[in-house]
């Protein structure tokens, strides 16, 4: 089951409308369901405080399927984060360990960097948040993974922590237990010798950034 949260950040319609399509259940964080019906979606779920949603998309979903929680403007949470909380139980129930946010780049950096911080939070209860947009998709690892793309595709490894240390193959600047530091953009730009490489985090969290 794929499930998804989609923020009020930069959207790309045409893009959209073609991932939308692959997802199963889609949570919408106050804009974010602007985007949505720009895309031809209404969402399961809307929430947030409702300061930003267009009154005629807000009226779609009032007459839809779709269920409507609102907050007060004053609040400790964010729409985003109220949105992965209920992204995080509904994957609970179906044993899913993966939630994907799009719309929560471009814009407003402090947004991108709240958003950096929630994908850590998340990381660290054991579910992977996938923030894609049409240019790029990220991810935090830790552990090992098989990543699959085309020769050439870049690739970057950003230590979330003081420093990680981190194993590659099929990367033209290879790592043996190699230590990315916090402080340092060592991983910046690596590159696929092949269509295959492998990514081991032994310590530490980085952040994977595949460019599209």
């Amino acid at each position: 089951m794929k499930i998804a949260v989609l923020a009020n950040g930069t959207w790309d319609s045409e893009w959209g409308s073609q991932v939308l399509k692959e997802v199963d259940y889609l949570i919408c964080a106050d804009g974010g369901a602007n985007h949505a019906a720009l895309s031809g979606r209404i969402p399961n779920l809307l929430i947030g405080d409702l300061d930003s949603i267009k009154p005629e998309v807000l009226t779609q979903c009032e007459n839809a399927e779709c269920v409507i929680e609102r907050f007060p403007c004053e609040k400790d949470e964010t729409d985003l984060e109220l949105a992965l909380i209920n992204a995080e139980e509904q994957a609970r129930l179906v044993s899913e360990r993966d939630i994907w946010l799009y719309g929560a780049t471009g814009g407003r950096i402090d947004h991108l960097m709240g958003n950096m911080a929630l994908m850590l939070a998340y990381a660290r209860r054991g579910y992977r948040i996938h923030l894609v947009d049409p240019e790029h998709e990220i991810w935090i690892l830790l552990g090992r993974e098989c990543i699959r793309q085309l020769p050439g595709q870049e690739l970057s490894l950003i230590s979330l922590s003081e420093k990680a240390v981190v194993t590659t193959e099929g990367l033209h600047y290879p790592l043996t237990r190699g230590v990315l530091l916090q402080d340092s953009p060592r991983g910046i730009s690596n590159v696929f010798l092949g269509v295959e490489v492998v990514v081991e985090v032994h310590s530490g969290w980085v952040l994977v950034v595949l460019p599209k």
